[in-house]
């Protein structure tokens, strides 16, 4: 009887192992994604010759893998666009191709950017809402990660895209800082394998 017992147990806990092992790098969960801090301390309209924006914008982006076991891997780049109106005036590189996010952590991204003219193709209707948000100062800016990843123990690349949309106050230099609110990023549904 003690024997079997024993067998008994080893039977069972080799269906928990194979049960924790299904759990942990079966199901995929998908990463979180959110802009804790953002600060916007110039942004300005040139119309002549062409559209574009002077502008300085920083954020601090955080992107948590919710998986306890499973690491991730870019398999391209992971990069950022900002832009106004519907249109990209900014793209920034977070991540190189190869980098891996390990299981359960966070990583920060602290983003700095400016330019004194930015080419930004806003065409009248752009250029009317700038107005119209200039005249209050909160600007409606989004950020848009995207990039391509492949799950620790899986073979299916995944496509990798949040948006973030923004409404910053600015702040010119020697103001008060503004309080701004963390804002969670919306992830785009993943293929059918991801």
């Amino acid at each position: 009887t003690i024997l079997c017992c024993a067998c008994c147990l080893a039977v069972l806990a080799g269906v928990v192992l194979l049960l924790v092992l299904l759990l942990a790098y079966c199901f995929i969960r998908h990463a979180e994604v959110a802009v804790v801090d953002a600060s916007l301390t110039r942004l300005a309209l040139a119309t002549s010759p062409a559209t574009a924006f002077a502008y300085n914008l920083s954020l601090t982006l955080t992107v948590r893998n919710k998986n306890w076991a499973m690491s991730v891997r870019n398999t391209q780049p992971l990069e950022a666009d900002y832009s106004f109106d519907g249109q990209r005036f900014e793209r920034v590189r977070l991540a190189d191709e190869g980098s891996t996010h390990p299981a359960g952590k966070t990583q920060v991204y602290h983003l700095v950017s400016g330019s004194d003219g930015a080419y930004v193709a806003l065409g009248n209707a752009g250029v009317a809402e700038f107005k119209e948000e200039n005249k209050t100062g909160v600007f409606q800016v989004e950020v848009a990660l995207s990039g391509e990843v492949r799950y620790q123990a899986h073979f299916t690349k995944c496509k990798f895209q949040a948006k973030c949309p923004l409404k910053l106050q600015l702040a010119p230099p020697g103001t008060p800082a503004v309080v701004f609110e963390k804002v969670k990023c919306k992830l785009a549904p993943g293929s059918r394998y991801c």
